[in-house]
């Protein structure tokens, strides 16, 4: 739950200075910013104008001791209901840039992974397919080392633009990004992530395109797609599948509130209708709970929550 303000007006002067060519409001409802639907306003929402302003933003509000957190497309995320507190920095109207050159691709941190692998195909060049339909922006891509049907952020990565938190903007090749499954050093370190060069191979457009209907088709046919969720909930334990451990726990379709395991795939909790946070929040913990008492597996969460406290998950 929210309480107070954490921002004087010292910080409020020097970040509207720093953000010139950006945005700067309060109170912004995030709901509409996340792929659950769901959630509080951000106490201070900040859309910087270039990758300078967000790390300069970003230092600042390390220096004046503010919280600050990166939004993307909004996958992956849960925000409490009552909001969060401090700066809410928002990569996708600033930083949303895609350019080839030769076998290369630069993105910026808030391109959708969608629109990259449009971009790549596009351009005649294959290896990012199978992010075309994960919900999510290169940012997080790239911190939580996305992947799907086989192919994974790092097959591609040739190195990451960060910034640290006095603003310093530097690149993290592929050697050091130290990725794993759904880990990096980017999220080791809590860098602020500006983009990513990615190196492709050159192939036929509509083969690749071809590819990506092919993977369209059978996320379509086994995932919850109609109704709002932040993707796969649980990370995969180790010699398990968390769906499967989830549906033989006898949880596929169950609900608390407006919150509920998918009957399509029981590795996905969705808004099935007027869910709240807390609604989600409780019932990922209610299956952790069940699992683990039937399984000895416990599950933990692919979904990051904003705002949460322990009381509120339960």
């Amino acid at each position: 739950m929210r309480h107070g303000t954490t921002l004087g007006e010292p910080f409020l002067q020097a970040l509207e200075s720093t953000v010139s060519a950006g945005t700067v409001a309060r109170e912004v409802p995030l709901a509409g910013r996340t792929t659950f639907r769901i959630g509080g306003p951000a106490e201070l929402l900040v859309a910087p104008g270039c990758a300078k302003e967000a790390a300069a933003a970003w230092a600042l509000a390390k220096a004046f001791g503010v919280p600050v957190r990166a939004l993307g497309e909004g996958s992956d995320l849960l925000v409490a209901d009552e909001g969060v507190r401090g700066v809410v920095m928002a990569l996708t109207e600033g930083l949303g840039a895609v350019r080839v050159e030769g076998d290369r691709l630069f993105a910026e941190a808030g391109a959708s992974n969608a629109s990259v692998a449009e971009a790549a195909r596009a351009a005649g060049l294959a290896g990012y397919e199978f992010a075309c339909g994960i919900p999510g922006s290169i940012g997080g891509a790239a911190i939580m080392n996305a992947g799907a049907y086989g192919g994974q952020f790092s097959d591609v990565a040739e190195s990451v633009l960060c910034a640290d938190d006095e603003g310093h903007i530097f690149e993290v090749n592929a050697a050091q990004a130290a990725w794993g499954y759904r880990e990096s050093l980017m999220g080791e370190r809590g860098l602020l992530v500006l983009g990513a060069t990615l190196r492709l191979r050159p192939d036929d457009p509509d083969a690749i395109r071809g590819r990506m209907d092919d993977l369209t088709r059978r996320r379509e046919e086994k995932q919850p797609l109609s109704l709002p969720s932040a993707g796969s909930t649980f990370k995969r334990p180790e010699g398990h599948f968390a769906g499967k451990l989830i549906d033989d726990a006898g949880l596929r379709g169950h609900r608390i509130g407006g919150a509920q395991v998918s009957e399509l795939h029981a590795g996905f909790v969705v808004n099935a209708g007027g869910a709240t946070a807390r609604d989600v929040a409780a019932l990922i913990e209610h299956v952790r709970t069940v699992v683990r008492e039937r399984f000895g597996v416990t599950l933990e969460p692919e979904v990051r929550l904003w705002g949460f406290t322990e009381e509120d998950c339960r």
